[in-house]
């Protein structure tokens, strides 16, 4: 009688692959918001006098942030806006991402992170539509294994 052979290194692979798709999702996301806040002069991430390590970690923390408020909250203000996205022909999921990005501002003050949006309109609008061209760029370029 032969021992069981183990599992084939694609099961391994494919148990990981949302834990790595997750991953990737918040690195696009930190650079996203990094890019953002080098363009826009109102956006501040990880400022300070602070080590490199602490500032990607406040990076990755921050666009950890970011995704949780995307993937919890946004899709509950997009369903309540609808009629708004309507009538604006979509032109309003910018102001809505806009106001996802001042959340996310909001709640890493509460939690400590140095990340801060100076004015809505100018600011967060454009940081927001840097964000979505940057993140729709890089998963352009990253592949996708899902």
């Amino acid at each position: 009688m032969r021992p069981p052979s183990p599992p084939p290194a694609e099961a391994t692979v494919c148990q990981n692959r949302p834990v790595a798709n997750f991953i990737v999702r918040v690195v696009v996301n930190g650079i996203a918001l990094w890019v953002a806040a080098w363009l826009v002069s109102g956006v501040h991430l990880a400022d300070g006098n602070e080590s490199t390590t602490t500032q990607v970690v406040t990076i990755l923390l921050v666009a950890l942030i970011f995704g949780v408020v995307n993937a919890f909250v946004k899709p509950i203000a997009t369903l309540l806006s609808l009629p708004f996205v309507v009538l604006t022909l979509g032109l309003f999921l910018v102001v809505l991402n806009a106001l996802m990005l001042e959340l996310v501002a909001w709640v890493s003050g509460l939690v400590g992170l140095s990340f801060s949006i100076d004015d809505f309109f100018w600011d967060a609008v454009l940081a927001a539509i840097i964000i979505s061209i940057v993140s729709w760029v890089l998963s352009l370029v990253l592949p996708d294994d899902r």
